[in-house]
């Protein structure tokens, strides 16, 4: 596979992860979220990738009325960026230390169906589908058996909503293609390769060709990396035939010890794909390669 020379970028603009501690302006609420994912379209994003946080704690949330009002906003303001909701969230089980088969406090396992309610409920442009059980950390388990993930394709796939298909490893790219095989994901599926993550695939060249070489032949891909690999991800990304994705869900810093803005990543992504030859899509563009329906 060539080069990409005609490159989405996509913007991850606040993740659920603990670093609101670790950043002086993390978006957490509502409109600090919407105003995040507004300032990566206008820095050259084609996509915003967003979650929720709890307004008061600022952890990781699964709250249908702030995904709503993320989407509100960033509609209202007429700024054209494809709106992208996770669907990773009610996916965690942490199993107690001394019973095992029960939950610990942190855990948020829910049915498949409350996983995609705000998808289902909002339609957003694209929604996240984490393909298969991983784990995270020491004692956190994300939880994603076939059954589940069929239902939540199921769902989504109803509903009009293109799933961008995150794996963390190669097992996870072998099920979600018996996913498109089965005909739950319309084409062309469209993956995202998440590298260098806790005890996932790392981001060695030789694993993302791996992956890459794996992804059915239609499929349109990215690749992200995380902390300094962020940008180096880029560039790799784009080398090998995919696309990116930046933001403060992955990285917090545009260089060391200068805290980033996600239109500041946004803006340096973009350097580096014009620096190679290549060309950042629109948003319009953008739908065109996912085989998405124009902007209404």
């Amino acid at each position: 596979m060539e080069m990409n020379t005609e490159v989405i970028v996509s913007c991850a603009v606040t993740g659920g992860g603990d670093t609101v501690d670790k950043h002086p302006a993390i978006p957490v609420t509502p409109k600090e979220i919407a105003a995040a994912a507004i300032e990566a379209a206008k820095a050259g994003a084609a996509i915003a990738h967003c979650h929720v946080r709890d307004p008061e704690t600022g952890k990781d949330a699964r709250d249908y009325d702030l995904f709503r009002e993320v989407t509100e906003r960033i509609r209202e303001s007429d700024t054209d960026v494809l709106i992208n909701l996770t669907g990773g969230g009610g996916g965690t089980f942490i199993p107690g230390d001394d019973d095992p088969r029960t939950p610990q406090e942190g855990s948020s396992l829910v049915t498949p169906a409350e996983r995609v309610a705000h998808a289902v409920g909002l339609k957003p442009d694209i929604t996240s589908l984490d393909c298969g059980t991983m784990n995270f950390g020491d004692h956190h388990v994300y939880v994603g058996t076939l059954k589940t993930m069929r239902e939540m394709a199921s769902r989504i796939q109803a509903a009009g909503v293109k799933p961008e298909i995150e794996v963390f490893d190669i097992g996870q790219i072998m099920l979600a293609r018996q996913l498109v095989d089965d005909g739950l994901i319309d084409g062309p599926p469209m993956f995202q390769l998440c590298l260098g993550i806790g005890h996932s695939a790392p981001t060695e060249t030789q694993v993302m060709l791996a992956m890459r070489d794996l992804l059915p032949d239609d499929a349109v891909w990215a690749s992200f990396g995380i902390s300094r690999m962020q940008m180096p991800m880029v560039a790799k990304s784009v080398l090998l035939g995919g696309n990116v994705r930046v933001g403060l869900e992955d990285n917090l810093y545009l260089e060391r010890g200068v805290f980033a803005s996600n239109g500041q990543l946004v803006e340096k992504a973009v350097g580096i794909i014009e620096r190679l030859g290549a060309r950042v899509l629109s948003p319009d563009e953008a739908r065109v390669k996912l085989g998405l329906p124009p902007r209404s």
